[in-house]
């Protein structure tokens, strides 16, 4: 039977140990995997621009022996020029997975339920699954043991964060959310994370102060305040999220050699500061990296 990748409270926790263990392993040794996706192929349906989901996929991809095939915004219009369902159903007599990265999370669940192969949420309105493993793996590359690490994420309440908490929950991390009043992650997604927490023994505190988010924090986490979609509002929204910018201030209320995290694109001087994502403390580039180990991980997976 065939293994999605949609949400991350889909996965089993062991599942998501495994990939953690898996990226390690792909990361350390490519040439062991060179060969694994041979003959396979992915399709990467893109309703938004990209730069590392991308490039990582389509690479990884490459390197694991197999192909990709890269389908942009104007090229199928799912849902407009053709169905979902039509989508999903004529992929799945041509290739042997689907990366979807869509305005809207219904969409992806419409491809995963008609679609006869694996279907991969390469972003969705709700969740970025794949951005969230891949920094916990990078978080777990820094420190080997994840107990009392206190990851702080401080910004707007989106799709990277619905993931992140999830993710962390589950595993057993330790996480502060800051956002504005407002900006809040979704309810259903606090709520879930609040009950894999209860499992898995980690603490996850929301506050709407981001100082209050930063205090004692090994890595602080951001994203951008004004995502695709909703420039319309960056008016509002830079007025709302004054004081939530990561800068040498609120680095100040961390432990002393904080890391610093950011899934980029960065709008630098909006939610961070140049002095920051350029200091030594920051991993972002790192992270980036890691995305195309993960995925590569992720195909292996669900592909193999």
């Amino acid at each position: 039977m065939k293994k999605d990748l949609i949400s991350i409270e889909d996965l089993e926790t062991q599942f998501i140990f495994d990939i953690l263990d898996l990226t390690k392993d792909v990361k350390a040794d490519r040439a062991k995997y060179a060969d694994s996706l041979k003959t396979k192929s992915i399709g990467l349906i893109f309703q938004k621009p990209s730069n590392r989901t991308r490039v990582s996929f389509e690479i990884g991809m490459v390197q694991l022996g197999g192909h990709a095939t890269y389908l942009g915004p104007g090229e199928i219009v799912m849902g407009v020029r053709e169905s979902v369902k039509d989508v999903a159903c004529v992929l799945s007599r041509y290739i042997d997975g689907i990366v979807a990265r869509t305005y809207k999370h219904e969409d992806v669940q419409e491809l995963a339920k008609h679609a006869m192969v694996p279907v991969i949420n390469g972003l969705s309105d709700r969740e970025h699954p794949c951005q969230a493993l891949s920094d916990i793996f990078t978080i777990r590359e820094r420190f080997s043991n994840l107990k009392n690490v206190v990851l702080s994420y401080i910004g707007d309440g989106n799709n990277v964060l619905n993931s992140l908490m999830a993710a962390a929950s589950k595993i057993g991390l330790d996480m502060k959310i800051a956002t504005p009043y407002g900006y809040e992650p979704r309810s259903e997604m606090a709520q879930l994370t609040k009950t894999f927490a209860k499992v898995s023994g980690s603490k996850i505190e929301f506050y709407n102060d981001p100082k209050a988010a930063a205090k004692g924090a090994d890595v602080i986490y951001t994203d951008v305040w004004v995502s695709m979609g909703q420039e319309k509002d960056s008016a509002k929204r830079l007025k709302a999220f004054e004081g939530f910018q990561i800068n040498e201030k609120i680095m100040k209320l961390a432990k002393p050699n904080c890391l610093v995290m950011h899934c980029l694109p960065a709008h630098r001087g909006e939610e961070i500061a140049d002095s920051v994502i350029d200091s030594k403390n920051s991993i972002v580039y790192d992270q980036a990296e890691n995305r195309m180990h993960t995925e590569k991980a992720i195909l292996l997976k669900l592909l193999k």
